[in-house]
């Protein structure tokens, strides 16, 4: 038998050893990854639309402010990771048809959520934040307490820079899920 005969004949059943063998261990490391996700669990999520109770308050002589509001925070393991962003609008002016135009940023927020905690439909997560605007500053620490529902659910946001801001906000549009039972996968 020539010797090119004979590695032929070894040569087909040695690719697909190969190929059975990468194919399994490409579908255990996909399982693996689905397990490492599938175990983290949702302790609260949402976004949309919210209304600033009192608007600038009474300062400002009670200019409305809407938010556009997200956060997503989860747990796995012992460690609650999760992030939020508000950003916060006040209409061109006070009177007149650009009253209704809420153009202006007044407020950013964007932070990480490093604490969570979770009471019947009720979670008060804590993080630090980068706020451009209206209480501006690196690294503030803040709360957001929200509760579970969708338009007429409540938030409450409060900034700990210098001044110490908090605002009492209502869900317009959007929801809100809070509760352990919020598994999440991916």
């Amino acid at each position: 038998m020539s010797r090119l005969v004979f590695l032929n004949r070894f040569r087909r059943p040695a690719i697909w050893v190969l190929s059975i063998a990468a194919g399994a261990i490409g579908a255990w490391r996909g399982f693996a990854q689905s397990e490492a996700y599938s175990s983290a669990i949702v302790l609260a999520r949402g976004g949309g639309t919210t209304i600033v109770q009192g608007g600038t308050g009474k300062t400002g002589n009670f200019v409305p402010v809407f938010t556009s509001l997200a956060f997503h925070v989860e747990r796995q393991g012992g460690t609650v990771t999760g992030a939020f962003e508000c950003l916060a609008r006040a209409p061109e002016s006070t009177t007149g048809a650009r009253s209704a135009q809420f153009t202006v940023n007044a407020m950013y927020v964007t932070g990480q959520i490093t604490g969570a905690t979770i009471l019947r439909d009720t979670a008060t997560l804590t993080g630090t934040a980068d706020i451009t605007g209206l209480g501006a500053g690196s690294a503030v620490p803040f709360t957001l307490v929200v509760r579970n529902g969708g338009p007429g659910a409540v938030a409450v946001l409060t900034t700990e820079g210098s001044p110490r801001l908090v605002f009492n906000e209502t869900l317009v549009e959007g929801s809100f899920q809070v509760g352990s039972d919020n598994r999440h996968e991916r």
